[in-house]
């Protein structure tokens, strides 16, 4: 059960969205109306919940996001909670990030079973510095080179949301998630999704993660609200589709 929940945890990581894609119809005049002002990443700091769910429905866990800024720029939250009897998954990813999305720091802290991780990023232009411990046990230092203005996986997912609200999909690019992942975004266009029992239309995104020992493809979906808030996250896996939805 461990490859699984590894990958599906990368899944959450990177799957990690002001315009819908849909061409635009002719407006009908209307009266003037007060515009609400607007919530969520990237116009407010933003608390997100999620429930994480078996293929056949039953819930494994929670998940929460937080988003918050400061003057130095952004600071990002993922934890997991999730897991089945005999295997407890416990993550918690957080990241900061430059007003321009480009990444300073990405930290990881994660239980799986008895596997206990915690790596540090540390992002100076273009080299990142990796300090890694396994279970107590010191993992050493790795330097890495990376594209100038690289992003970890937590401040993509905000990044590709930014994005979206322009009318773009993030071209394909290199991450941070520990190493370097290679991750490309294919738009597949509309898709009404369920979010709680409401149907919402959303964006669908197929999601490509590809390192030196994975390649993984999922599902996201984002609703064509001013912040492109992701409803849900979909990863296939031999078991079925295990699922992340968004709990309003």
């Amino acid at each position: 059960m461990t490859r699984p929940f590894i990958r599906f945890t990368i899944a959450l990581c990177v799957v990690s969205l002001i315009q819908p894609f849909a061409p635009p119809g002719r407006a009908q005049s209307q009266p003037a109306q007060k515009t609400p002002p607007l919530t969520g990443f990237p116009f407010t700091n933003e608390t997100l919940s999620y429930t994480v769910n078996w293929p056949s429905g039953l819930s494994l866990g929670e998940s929460h996001m937080t988003a918050t800024s400061d003057l130095s720029g952004w600071h990002y939250e993922l934890s997991l909670d999730a897991g089945i009897p005999g295997f407890t998954v416990k993550d918690v990813f957080r990241a900061t990030s430059s007003a321009a999305s480009c990444s300073s720091s990405f930290n990881k802290d994660s239980v799986h079973g008895s596997k206990k991780t915690n790596e540090t990023v540390t992002i100076d232009h273009a080299t990142a510095t990796r300090h890694s411990n396994y279970g107590g046990k010191e993992g050493g230092t790795t330097t890495i080179a990376v594209p100038d203005c690289v992003r970890d996986a937590l401040t993509f997912l905000y990044f590709t949301r930014r994005e979206l609200g322009q009318g773009r999909v993030p071209p394909a690019q290199q991450i941070i998630f520990g190493g370097l992942y290679n991750i490309t975004l294919t738009y597949t266009g509309a898709e009404t999704v369920k979010v709680g029992d409401k149907p919402v239309l959303t964006d669908k995104l197929i999601c490509r993660v590809k390192g030196p020992a994975s390649d993984i493809q999922f599902e996201a979906y984002f609703d064509r609200d001013p912040a492109r808030t992701p409803v849900a996250i979909r990863v296939p896996l031999i078991m079925g589709n295990f699922s992340l939805e968004l709990v309003r």
